[in-house]
């Protein structure tokens, strides 16, 4: 899977982008979150989803890790493909969708065009407990390796199917008992006490 593309900005458009890697163009669809934020960039470092459908494959860009998250967090839920977590990604900014999810806000989800009502209720239900701004704090690309390897753990215990609230509560203790702990560390303790 292709996770991030480095290089040269040749084109931007609000939907999409063409980012030269290598000597190839890679067209990069994004949000118009994304656009504002790369418009006057040369040399962009773009995150990506790859999405392989029957008819197409689509190249997803993002300007951060964060957005990129979100992105996937929301087409996990069903009856939200990728276009409309794209256009939720281009109407509300990332922490509006994060806080309209924790706060239930189905009335803001609905503002987005394609979201109904039952869609914004299955988004809030589906994501509410996957979906928290404490993942976003870690900054993962600090050099302070207690965070990036909470952040893996976590991760790697949501990819588990662990309820994001109950591995960090877990962890708390697990990281006061193993404070330089290693991310595989922190995961084995954490469900050695679940």
């Amino acid at each position: 899977m292709i996770t991030h593309l480095n290089g040269k900005l040749i084109e931007i458009y609000p939907s999409h982008a063409i980012v030269e890697c290598g000597g190839i163009g890679y067209w990069v669809n994004i949000s118009l979150n994304s656009y504002s934020k790369l418009e006057k960039e040369e040399n962009v470092k773009i995150f990506t989803q790859f999405v392989v459908r029957e008819d197409a494959h689509i190249l997803f860009g993002f300007h951060s890790k964060k957005e990129r998250e979100v992105f996937q967090k929301l087409v996990s839920v069903n009856g939200v493909g990728p276009s409309s977590a794209m256009m939720m990604l281009s109407s509300l900014e990332i922490d509006e969708i994060v806080e309209s999810i924790e706060n239930a806000d189905v009335k803001k989800l609905q503002s987005v065009k394609g979201i109904g009502a039952k869609t914004a209720q299955r988004i809030i239900i589906d994501l509410k407990d996957k979906l928290t701004d404490d993942v976003f704090n870690f900054n993962i690309n600090s050099d302070n390796s207690k965070n990036k390897s909470k952040f893996e753990a976590l991760s790697a215990l949501d990819v588990l199917g662990i309820p994001r609230k109950t591995a960090e509560k877990v962890m708390e203790v697990v990281s006061k008992d193993y404070p330089d702990a290693e991310a595989d560390v922190l995961v084995k303790e954490t469900l050695k006490r679940l």
